[in-house]
């Protein structure tokens, strides 16, 4: 059986639950729903677009302690609280995301914390 790793740094979101920020089995990072959190955990009650680079940036902080980059992301799952940010959320996405790795975007009830967006990610590392 592969080993598995869970991934943890300081410079994203503590969990706020009983979960990991990311965990690294063999070459595949899984990463938990990133929220706009700060990585000292203030949320950044913000519009649409300054949550999704929040959350974003801390996607990119985990890959890394994970040894993988955005570049190396696979697939990725977008939850939004509102369909209607659909379109804000992609721009700010694609400039972090542009070679478009295979994607779901569902829109839900609710997130915590009132979060506009939330993401997760799968990864390979190189």
């Amino acid at each position: 059986m592969a080993k598995i790793e869970k991934i943890a740094t300081p410079e994203a979101p503590s969990a706020i639950g009983p979960y990991s920020q990311g965990i690294k089995v063999g070459n595949f990072i899984f990463t938990s729903g990133q929220i706009a959190l700060t990585p000292e955990g203030e949320f950044l009650d913000g519009d649409v677009e300054a949550q999704t680079h929040q959350v974003c940036k801390n996607l990119q902080k985990v890959l890394e302690k994970g040894g993988a980059k955005l570049e190396n992301v696979v697939k990725t799952t977008i939850f939004l609280a509102d369909i209607g940010d659909f379109q804000k959320v992609n721009q700010v996405y694609a400039q972090y995301f542009p070679h478009k790795p295979a994607r779901s975007t569902v829109a839900v009830k609710e997130l915590p914390k009132g979060a506009k967006v939330e993401i997760e990610c799968i990864a390979v590392v190189e």
